[in-house]
């Protein structure tokens, strides 16, 4: 079958319908799937063909609107709610024996849920930094204990299980990369809105390339920048504050386009899609993706270092306290 070439335009509606039949039957985890935001887009999208999209939030009432609004629209749509606060260890835990529990397969995760900024430091209930624990350790917890479900579901299947970091181009806003001496213990004098961002981004693709790197093949991994989008976590709050004091929001808060080009929320969706179902990218595992291509050269040195990586993937499990096996 020869596949189209996608771009910067493409829509997450354009990507399923290339890929309509591989989507079909698959069971897809999206993090992060609150109304107004690509999580969301991502998986009344996937709804049309999956069969069976688990959405998450940590809100029931959040969970329940997106539910709503992806049946409206596809009646036929096997969806499944999943309480899933990422910031918490004990909650990834929780809802990763549920989903252990499902009769049905799983063959991708998609991690697109990301934290709010703050002003301050105001640590987790493990005492993380907000951004990290959800964009690295919440992730990582995560993947690792539905890593045996997702190998279990390529052995029914010709498919590689896959696992999609949604990241972001401003990773390489922060210098240094990540801090790898203040994710277990988080300084506060050190903490900046912005920054924490950054590194929460960078760490998004440290882990995905480690990950693509010690499951040889057996888990297909991949990140991503899905572009500038106005979603739910830019309207509001110290990222708004902090958009609008880059000049990359209006001071009513609206996209700059004078700054760059920003995308409509099925374009920023879009290459979350590719990432977990182009077969073009089935020998491409661990790498970046931007406008919906591989794009690796935009990664920035900092998160392109195996060292790095590696000893990422180590602090994390000694954070989560489990060991990562495949």
């Amino acid at each position: 079958m020869s596949l189209p070439t996608f771009t910067a335009k493409t829509t997450a509606e354009d990507v399923a319908a290339t890929f309509g039949e591989q989507i079909r039957g698959k069971t897809v985890l999206v993090t992060g799937t609150s109304i107004n935001g690509i999580g969301f887009e991502t998986a009344r999208v996937l709804a049309k063909y999956a069969g069976l999209v688990i959405i998450t939030g940590y809100n029931t009432e959040r969970l329940n609107l997106s539910a709503e609004a992806i049946k409206k629209e596809t009646p036929s749509a096997n969806i499944r709610q999943l309480v899933l606060d990422l910031s918490s260890l004990t909650a990834v835990r929780k809802a990763a024996a549920e989903v252990n529990a499902y009769a049905e397969p799983l063959h991708i995760i998609i991690h697109n849920a990301a934290a709010s900024g703050s002003a301050t430091l105001n640590p987790t209930v493990d005492g993380l930094e907000p951004r990290m624990a959800t964009a690295l350790t919440g992730p990582f917890l995560l993947t690792q204990l539905l890593a045996q479900k997702l190998l279990a579901s390529s052995s029914k299947s010709d498919f590689t299980p896959r696992v999609v970091v949604v990241s972001s181009a401003a990773h390489a806003f922060g210098p240094h990369g990540v801090d790898l001496g203040n994710i277990a213990h988080p300084d506060a004098a050190k903490y900046h809105n912005g920054d924490a961002y950054f590194q929460a981004k960078a760490a998004g693709i440290l882990f995905a390339s480690e990950l693509a790197r010690r499951a040889k093949g057996k888990i297909n991994a991949y990140s991503l920048h899905p572009g500038g989008i106005l979603t739910n976590i830019n309207q509001k709050g110290q990222d708004k504050l902090d958009l609008i004091s880059m000049g990359l929001l209006t001071p009513e808060g609206l996209p700059d386009e004078s700054k760059g080009a920003w995308k409509t929320m099925g374009e920023g969706a879009a290459t979350t899609i590719v990432a977990a179902f182009d077969s073009r990218l089935d020998d491409e595992s661990g790498a970046y993706l931007d406008d919906c291509v591989v794009a690796n050269e935009k990664i920035a040195p900092h998160s392109s270092n195996a060292e790095t990586a590696s000893k990422l993937w180590e602090i994390t499990e000694e954070i989560v306290g489990e060991k990562f096996v495949f």
